[in-house]
């Protein structure tokens, strides 16, 4: 007997006033379904999830939930109240009695806090990054008690060791059904057993998880004679990649190699390491990156200890770690924005690095989207004897004809995004270091950016939590364990996931000092003096009103930049003014997060 649909859209349709973002959609979600949600960004993913979970009504058509269904959802934006505790939020009014030995709420909370105690529980939700704000949105939705489960973005901001608990918690989970959108490629393949694709307002449904999709879509591709030959050429390639396997995929395929031999009989590899190497030692020369016998602190924290390490043309490196290990650290350590307290940094002299943080670059907002990047420049060699112009980068990152016009201040956070990562390209780097490139990118986007760095034939160094990006552009990996050393992972992440599972007491990503054990009594932790505690108390206050001053600065400069709009000298003056400001401003950041965990612990 086929299982029951316990959500039904009828022709439902949906605008914002600007043309069709459901255009006339039916479909089902059935008992114990697993579908993943992939499409472009702002084609209409978000708002297909909120009219299925009952948050927005569409202009027409019907939604039907069958009786008694308890529905839960999380949306990307959290609305917590900053003043309450985590155990308000995820908790609520239960007595301690009726969860305390509740077997799902403790695997949740080591699952996605690394423990289970009062020093988590009574953290205030306000001064929470947003990797831990997310995680305790996932927790409150994991332990109710719920038949739909309607995910939006679920792993950003989470780490790779969080991704994969999620997954497999959600497997485990066979009394639930789930709709989740999420760009990461690997979590859609291990929790999705069908997939809609969101195109021009309708929904296209293909059986299978993300691997599966790939190969559907380029066999109807292949059957309707699609005239777009860059869309079909780069499906085609990245079902290439899938064949060839990556090591998290070769255990479990998703579907049957052989059905794709066809599409990719003739298909090259993603990338020739010879003619890259060739063309890294023709632009770098022999030096790129040493450390020599380097430590780095933050605050009374050592990062790194006595660390060695050789970054080497042509090198693409991914770098995996828990949030607070010190990843970012080392991106800026090489970068220069960070002095080592000791040891040596040695840069190659022929080094021309581009550094895409985390940090969104504040640009004119009155510049068309072109315009910013041909302030940059007009065309880029990319290797292999191979150039873009500035009008054909934008369009291979997601930005077409009609969209270079843009005004910058109308980009939503994706496009900014995407948008800093085309202007850091032009320049002609030679060494690409990447932070978390691919938060607020959509799966056809990422295909994109992986296709360009393919051919990008200088060092790579990129820090991301997407599983699928990093084996998929990253040819080695290394592990920041959080003992102050760097760990080479010949077997990729999955050793890297193996290593921490065999190393519980090194850090969490959201409670460093919180570790417990199964009786999840706390660990002792190294208690402050009354004086050391006044005395980092009153650090802190100066910290904080620093803070409050540099803010003040960064508005008068984004105030002083509208002003001088016209003035394009200014604007780069105050443009290299504001980016000072901004690394200041994380510094002292930095500073006020090392002394609150001192305080907290």
């Amino acid at each position: 007997m086929a299982p029951r649909n316990l959500i039904n859209l009828e022709n439902v349709y949906l605008t914002y006033g600007k043309g069709a973002v459901l255009d006339h959609v039916s479909l089902g979600l059935a008992e114990n379904s697993r579908i993943g949600i992939v499409g472009r960004n702002g084609g209409g993913k978000s708002s297909l999830v909120r009219v299925l979970a009952g948050i927005e009504e569409p202009n027409e058509g019907r939604v039907s939930v069958a009786g008694g269904i308890h529905i839960g959802a999380l949306a990307q934006i959290d609305k917590a109240d900053p003043e309450a505790t985590v155990r308000d939020v995820v908790l609520g009014d239960l007595d301690d009695h009726q969860w305390a030995t509740e077997s799902r709420v403790r695997d949740v909370f080591i699952g996605l806090f690394g423990g289970f105690t009062d020093a988590i529980l009574d953290r205030k939700m306000g001064p929470l990054s947003g990797g831990e704000r997310r995680r305790v949105a996932l927790a409150r939705l994991l332990i109710s008690d719920l038949d739909v489960l309607m995910l939006d973005e679920p792993t950003n901001h989470l780490d790779v060791e969080a991704v994969v608990w999620l997954a497999e918690h959600l497997k485990s989970r066979r009394d639930l059904s789930i709709a989740v959108v999420t760009h990461d490629r690997w979590f859609l393949d291990e929790v999705s057993d069908r997939t809609w694709e969101v195109i021009d307002g309708k929904v296209e449904e293909y059986d299978g998880g993300y691997s599966a999709f790939v190969l559907a879509k380029a066999e109807r591709m292949r059957q309707a004679s699609v005239e777009e030959q860059k869309r079909n050429m780069l499906i085609r390639k990245e079902l290439a990649w899938l064949r060839r396997g990556a090591p998290a995929r070769t255990s479990k395929p998703k579907f049957r190699i052989d059905a794709a031999n066809e599409l990719i009989e003739n298909e090259p590899p993603p990338r020739d390491n010879v003619e890259l190497l060739a063309f890294a030692n023709a632009r770098l020369g022999k030096t790129v990156y040493e450390l020599h016998n380097v430590q780095v602190t933050l605050g009374e924290r050592v990062l790194f200890d006595h660390l060695d390490w050789n970054v080497g043309p042509g090198d693409r490196i991914g770098i995996a770690g828990v949030n607070g290990a010190g990843k970012t650290t080392l991106l800026r350590l090489l970068t220069q924005q960070l002095k080592p307290t000791m040891g040596k940094l040695v840069v190659g002299v022929t080094v021309k690095p581009a550094f895409l943080s985390q940090h969104l670059e504040e640009l004119n907002p009155k510049w068309r989207v072109l315009e910013a990047v041909e302030q940059i420049s007009t065309h880029v060699e990319i290797g292999k004897g191979k150039s873009l112009s500035a009008s054909q980068l934008c369009e291979r990152l997601g930005f077409g004809s009609n969209a270079q016009w843009t005004p910058v201040g109308d980009l939503s956070g994706g496009e900014r995004r995407r948008l800093q990562l085309t202007r850091l390209l032009m320049g002609g780097p030679n060494v690409l270091i990447l932070d978390e490139p691919t938060n607020d990118f959509d799966v056809e986007t990422l295909s994109s950016l992986e296709d360009l760095l393919d051919s990008f034939g200088g060092v790579l160094l990129v820090v991301s939590h997407d599983r699928y990006f990093l084996e998929r552009v990253c040819d080695n990996f290394v592990g920041v364990m959080g003992d102050g050393k760097l760990r080479n992972l010949p077997g990729g992440l999955e050793q890297y996931l193996k290593l921490r599972r065999e190393q519980p007491n090194e850090p969490n990503a959201f409670a460093h000092s919180d570790e417990i054990d199964e009786g999840s009594e706390k660990a002792p932790t190294q208690t402050l003096s009354a004086s050391e505690r006044r005395d980092m108390t009153k650090d802190l206050s100066k910290i904080e009103r620093a803070i409050v001053k540099i803010d003040d600065k960064i508005k008068s400069l984004h105030s002083d930049m509208e002003t001088s709009a016209t003035d394009f000298e200014k604007v780069a003056e105050l443009n290299k003014e504001l980016q000072e400001s901004e690394a200041t401003k994380n510094s002292l950041e930095d500073q006020w997060l090392a002394l609150s965990d001192q305080l907290e612990a």
